[in-house]
């Protein structure tokens, strides 16, 4: 196995690790919104006494398991995605637009981190209502889907690129 294959391996398997870390986030997310909202009701109906910053929680929560979520989405390749035309161009020009697809996403992905990241700035010294934390904890996961997407997809479309030029090279030296 060459130290090329050995390199891109241990890139994958790292990106993988990353991606479950993402979808474990994502996932305890929505168990703890199950049982704030558990504890809202139990609260409101059985205390009499209703938990005010139940509201707030889940809003944030809410947040962190769309944008984590789908950068985990954007890793397994099981996102949102017209491939009706990529797949009908044939197998070289599906690759070629497959890593272009890749590329996009991720200059789409460096777009939102960016952005958020000024939004992050800017809400830093707002607390939210209830919660007593940064109105930038908001932004957050937006700006960890921006970065993310742009890791995941832009690895998988330059990998694609480099795959497909060594096949290239390959077939080259083949017919030599």
């Amino acid at each position: 196995m060459s130290q090329e294959t050995q390199s891109f391996g241990a890139l994958t398997r790292a990106l993988n690790v990353l991606s479950k870390i993402c979808l474990f986030a994502s996932s305890f997310s929505l168990v703890l919104l199950v049982v704030i909202f558990g504890w809202l009701v139990f609260g409101r109906y059985v205390l009499n006494v209703t938990p005010t910053w139940v509201e707030q929680l889940s809003l944030l929560l809410v947040g962190y398991i769309a944008f984590v979520g789908s950068a985990t989405g954007v890793h397994e390749n099981s996102h949102l995605g017209v491939t009706l035309f990529r797949e009908m161009l044939g197998s070289p020009f599906c690759e070629i637009a497959s890593a272009l697809a890749d590329l996009i996403l991720a200059a789409f992905g460096i777009v939102m981190m960016v952005a958020c990241l000024e939004l992050m700035r800017f809400g830093w010294s707002t607390n939210l209502p209830m919660l007593n934390i940064p109105e930038s904890f908001r932004t957050l996961p937006a700006l960890l889907c921006g970065g993310f997407t742009c890791l995941f997809a832009g690895t998988r479309g330059v990998l694609q690129i480099i795959q497909l030029f060594h096949t290239a090279d390959a077939s080259d030296e083949r017919s030599l």
